[in-house]
């Protein structure tokens, strides 16, 4: 194995958050002849202050890798901000980069899994990136298995890869509805990831999210990312503490306690896979809302090409909708 991919770490004003995640980090095997870049964003206001300096001081005081460079913002960037400019920079010096945020606890297997892929798909152009956290769906999983575009919760990407950014999110989300893609975008109606993308789109800062412009850059290259068949990847961040996080526990999930293997699946989507996770996605939006309730279980016994009709008016109805009360 060349050396290893080097940590780009993001955090804000949640020292507790990033100590844990520094801690597991370091238990990890590869840990020691690993670079990591930690980027502290700087405070919002006043009553930010005091947690941006406990954070900056326990990123400077991070041991256990080959280095530490930690990189203090001096005004606000926001995560959207800071995470775009802070992997640009190191894929950019480093050719490929593993990115962790502040609420991330990776499994002792989390980087020689992210390392092995890195290597094994470094010249597969169809495979944009490496995702640690897999989702809680129902049963066994293969050992590694691959999705449509991209995911955010502890990740790696190649040079080639993050090229395939796209800043401009209307342009992004233009693209989608044109190609008459929101069904598919939304993970076959399961998952309201158009809805994120328009919301970056027309400027809500309260969804400044740069992961629905990656995944859909990703996914409209039809780029394939992979995962591992049980996550190496706990996010502690849904505790009410995140700026985008409310107090959530579905998204809980054991890690893995051994290293997948890489390479042993074909670079295909597995339907059986994306079949699962979409009953996954489709319970968790539906909890507590009896009318899509109903919803799911009419579209579950017709045709997906009538589905897909009835999602994507109900979509670009909404979209218009809000469209002309900004006007």
């Amino acid at each position: 194995m060349s050396r290893p991919a080097p940590v780009a770490l993001f955090a804000y004003n949640r020292p507790e958050h990033l100590s844990r995640t520094i801690t597991a980090l370091a238990a990890n095997d590869l840990a020691s002849d690993t670079e990591v870049y930690v980027y502290c964003d700087g405070p919002r206001g006043s009553a930010d202050e005091a947690d941006v300096c406990r954070v900056r001081e326990v990123a400077r005081a991070a041991r256990g890798f080959a280095s530490v460079r930690v990189v203090e913002r001096p005004g606000n960037f926001g995560l959207a901000r800071s995470v775009i400019s802070g992997v640009s920079e190191t894929v950019e010096e480093h050719g490929r980069t593993i990115v962790l945020e502040d609420d991330l606890v990776t499994s002792p297997y989390f980087l020689r899994f992210m390392n092995a892929a890195l290597e094994h798909y470094e010249h597969e152009k169809r495979v944009v990136s490496i995702s640690g956290y897999t989702f809680p769906v129902a049963g066994p999983l293969p050992e590694t298995f691959f999705m449509p575009g991209a995911f955010c919760w502890g990740w790696a990407t190649w040079r080639r890869g993050w090229a395939l950014f796209e800043h401009d999110a209307r342009r992004v989300l233009d693209e989608i509805v044109r190609r008459d893609l929101i069904y598919e975008f939304d993970f076959r109606g399961t998952d309201p990831l158009t809805k994120l993308l328009h919301r970056t789109a027309i400027g809500d800062a309260r969804a400044d999210s740069w992961a629905t412009r990656w995944i859909g850059a990703a996914f409209l290259r039809g780029k394939l990312t992979l995962y591992p068949g049980k996550s190496l990847i706990a996010n502690t961040g849904f505790d009410g503490s995140g700026r985008h996080a409310p107090r959530e526990l579905r998204y809980a999930t054991e890690l893995a306690t051994t290293c997948p293997r890489v390479g042993t699946v074909a670079t295909e989507v597995d339907p059986e896979v994306i079949l699962r996770h979409r009953a996954l996605f489709a319970s968790w939006r539906a909890r507590g809302n009896p009318w899509l309730r109903a919803y799911y279980r009419l579209t579950s016994v017709m045709p997906a090409r009538l589905e897909k009709r009835i999602y994507t008016t109900v979509v670009r109805r909404r979209l218009r909708k809000i469209e002309h009360a900004r006007r």
